[in-house]
Order: C-alpha cells, then sequence, then structure tokens
C-alpha cells in the first residue's frame, strides 16, 4: 500500500526531529514525560539491563543537563551497560521514583535523602565535596537595595522557597522559626516556591520577592555563571553548615555492581572529559559519605509531616 504524500511528509518530519536530538548518547526522560519511565522489574537485577540516574536539577536544569548526561555517558562506558537519565522537576518525585523502586542510582539534594522514608531501602553511596569541603552553608539573600538587614525585617514580607523537601531552601527556615515559636504563615506576608535556585535568585534579585534562602556552593556558581544578576543581591544571615547533596543507591542492586558503581563514581574526576562536567555541577570530586553528618537532618525531618 502506498503511502500518501502527507503521511510521507509526516514521517521525514519525524525522523528529523529524531535524529536531530542524537547529542549524547545517553538516553534521557524529561521530568515532563512521567510515564516514560522505564521499569526495572522487566529486567529483574540482570547485569546487562540500563542502569537508570534519576535527578531533579534546580540549578539552571537546561544547562546542567549535558553535564549529567557526561557523567551518565562516562558510567555507562565503564560498564559496558546503558545508562538512562530521568529527570524530574522536585524533589519529591524522585523521591517516589526511590520509593517506587523505579531507579537505581539517584542524585539528591540534602533535604530530599533527610525527608526519604520509601520502602525501597537506599543508601548513601558517595557525596560532593568541592573546595575540599563535603559542607556547604544555607544563605537567606535579599535585594542590595533593600532596607532588610536581619531576619526580624523578614516578618510581613514576601519570601522565595526553592523545594518542599530543599533544606537550605525551606527546611532551614522552617526550623529557624519553630525556635522563634512561630511558622512560615504566620510570620510572613506570603510565600512561595521557585523549584529552581536560579528562579530563586533572580525573584530576589528583580524584587518579585522580598528575601529567598539558598546555599552558598549556589551562590559561588551563579557569581561565576550570571554575575550580572548575583551582583544584584546580598547575604543578611547564614545559618549552620550542611553536608552536601549525596548520591544514592538501591540496596536491591548485587554487592559487586554497587562496588563497581562505587569506584567509577570516586574516580571519575580523573577523567580529563568528565572534570570538567562536574566542576559545572560545582563538584570537585565524589568522596565517601559520612553517614552521621546527616543524622540531625533526618531527625529535624521526622519532626515535620513531609516524610517523602
Amino acid at each position: 500500500m502506498k503511502l500518501s504524500f502527507l503521511t510521507s511528509i509526516l514521517i521525514c518530519i519525524l525522523l528529523f526531529f529524531i535524529g536531530g536530538c542524537k547529542s549524547s548518547s545517553t538516553p534521557y526522560i524529561n521530568f515532563s514525560q512521567p510515564s516514560e519511565n522505564p521499569s526495572l522489574q522487566n529486567h529483574a537485577n540482570s547485569d546487562q539491563r540500563p542502569i537508570l540516574i534519576a535527578l531533579a536539577s534546580v540549578v539552571s536544569p537546561h544547562e546542567t543537563i549535558g553535564d549529567y548526561r557526561k557523567i551518565a555517558d562516562y558510567v555507562s562506558k565503564q560498564t559496558g551497560r546503558q545508562a538512562i537519565l530521568i529527570q524530574r522537576k522536585t524533589y519529591a518525585e524522585v523521591n517516589m521514583l526511590l520509593a517506587n523502586g523505579d531507579v537505581d542510582i539517584a542524585f539528591l539534594s540534602t533535604g530530599a535523602y533527610s525527608a526519604y522514608r520509601g520502602m525501597n531501602e537506599i543508601e548513601l553511596f558517595v557525596m560532593a565535596e568541592h573546595a575540599g569541603n563535603s559542607l556547604y552553608t544555607p544563605e537567606i539573600i535579599v535585594h542590595k537595595d533593600s532596607s532588610i538587614y536581619t531576619m526580624n525585617d523578614l516578618k510581613g514580607k514576601v519570601f522565595a522557597f526553592t523545594d518542599p523537601l530543599s533544606y537550605s531552601g525551606h527546611m532551614v527556615i522552617e526550623e529557624y522559626l519553630l525556635q522563634k515559636n512561630t511558622i512560615p504563615e504566620k510570620f510572613f506576608k506570603r510565600y512561595f516556591y521557585t523549584y529552581s535556585h536560579d528562579k530563586s535568585l533572580w525573584a530576589v534579585a528583580t524584587q518579585v520577592t522580598d528575601a529567598a534562602s539558598f546555599d552558598s556552593q549556589i551562590y559561588e556558581y551563579a557569581k561565576e555563571k550570571t554575575p550580572e544578576i548575583a551582583a544584584k543581591v546580598r547575604i543578611i544571615a547564614s545559618m549552620e553548615p550542611a553536608p552536601t547533596g549525596p548520591v544514592v543507591i538501591s540496596k536491591k542492586l548485587k554487592a559487586e555492581q554497587k562496588e563497581q558503581l562505587r569506584h567509577i563514581f570516586l574516580t571519575m574526576h580523573e577523567d580529563s572529559e568528565v572534570a570538567p562536567a562536574l566542576q559545572h555541577l560545582v563538584i570537585d570530586r565524589f568522596i565517601l559519605p559520612t553517614p552521621a553528618l546527616y543524622e540531625p537532618l533526618r531527625k529535624l525531618y521526622d519532626r515535620t509531616s513531609t516524610l517523602l
């Protein structure tokens, strides 16, 4: 049966777009298509099935996804197995993938890991180190011309949180206000979530909001990538340091698979092609995690109603 002219044109257009998207050997599943999740159940614990890696990039997601692809490509090259990136918009969505056993590895924020209580058990895999430090400082920023100079000055103002599960972008403020016997709903005039550190910074710089919070490493990243925006804000307070967001792995993986992957992550900074990608993500290298650093935060999240 001959195809109609219109059908032929449509097929050509489809093939064009498919061919034009092959900028990386790593398959990529965008957060806008949640139904696309590959199922691990179909592959059991096969040594040949794809390695599924989840993330919720809240720092320049359109720019940094390329860096995560390079990491996944390196993992694929070293293991001889396909690596598939699954991106989600929020930390809760990534935690749900872990809870359902739909991914092997996930890049989590400090808060997302501290909040995780899924039935599918995970373990700390590696943690990021930058400038010889595996800690960061939650910081509160305002516009450089703002009349706000202290935390008390934030009362009755508009505040931008990053993500409900974020520690630096939410929970650190929640805990601070709890110590003052109040809550965001009573302390702030209004608050909202940006779901991106970039958007929180932009919201303060353009005075869409009076203040926001995020971590010191993100601020350093912003000063390098968007100095014109970073120059429009100033820091009014710094909280107690917290451990960097870890990479976690499913406990269902075979011990030898986990050890192979751990070695790959701990040494990938030595590869000349991957090292620049890590630097773009404000990571000098991955190191073995220190579980004790996260325990106070896990207890903090236990005191909240947000558990996933």
